[in-house]
């Protein structure tokens, strides 16, 4: 049983919500892609939102980030449980919520291409929408995704994060243009490919023939992610470029 500090009386703050918010980003037909839900009551019914919800009393922000994202967008618990979710940061802005005072906790998730989400829990509709393309979300749902984006952005020049985006087997092409697609830049061939192969541990080379992508060109060798989580030299944008 846990006693209350002498002194202590919590009748003297006032009371608030804690939710979490997530950004879940892939990369659709070269283009960056954000998993939305259509908010199916008051506040801000109809709008779009990040997925997202209350956490329980006994529960902690991670394990109920997993489960909104399952409940809201009807993914197989076993995507959800296997997806890499990284904390954001803490929104605490008074009037973010208009029923009360509520902080969040934000969270993004990196991922391939997911199957199609379906609504469900309070969301009327779940839906990958171009990220260039997202207009007036609910909430500060807009400042948690351009976060998220930035956070991305820059953790690729310094981390492998960008094999979050791959399937489990993939091509140099299919990991430049995770790069391009989150830069919003075309990179140099060539010299993507050197650093990739030269930086210890990013990639690993996938045993067996190589894999035609586009029915066109020669076949291209297939890679897995590496051992390494940081990289050593970085794989900086080009300079002036940002997310």
């Amino acid at each position: 049983m846990t006693t209350r500090p002498e002194g202590y009386d919590p009748r003297a703050f006032e009371p608030f919500a804690v939710t979490v918010d997530l950004a879940v980003l892939t990369v659709r037909g070269g283009r960056l892609h954000v998993l939305l839900v259509q908010r199916g009551q008051e506040p801000y019914a109809g709008a779009w939102a990040l997925p997202g919800g209350f956490v329980l009393p006994r529960e902690s922000a991670g394990t109920a980030a997993r489960r909104e994202l399952a409940e809201e967008t009807g993914l197989p618990g076993a995507v959800v449980a296997g997806l890499h979710l990284e904390q954001l940061r803490t929104y605490t802005e008074p009037d973010r919520d208009p029923r009360m005072r509520v902080v969040s906790v934000a969270y993004t998730a990196l991922v391939p291409d997911l199957p199609e989400p379906r609504g469900g829990g309070d969301a009327a509709e779940a839906r990958w929408l171009p990220y260039d393309e997202v207009l007036a979300l609910a909430f500060d749902h807009d400042l948690i995704l351009a976060d998220a984006r930035e956070r991305v952005g820059a953790k690729l020049e310094y981390t492998c994060l960008a094999t979050a985006f791959c399937p489990p087997e993939f091509t140099l092409g299919e990991l430049r243009e995770v790069y391009e697609t989150v830069w919003g830049v075309p990179l140099d061939r060539p010299n993507f490919r050197r650093k990739v192969l030269t930086t210890p541990g990013f990639v690993e080379a996938v045993e067996g023939p190589p894999r035609r992508t586009g029915g066109r060109g020669k076949p291209a060798a297939l890679y897995r992610a590496g051992g390494a989580t940081a990289l050593h030299p970085p794989l900086l944008r080009p300079e002036g470029r940002s997310a």
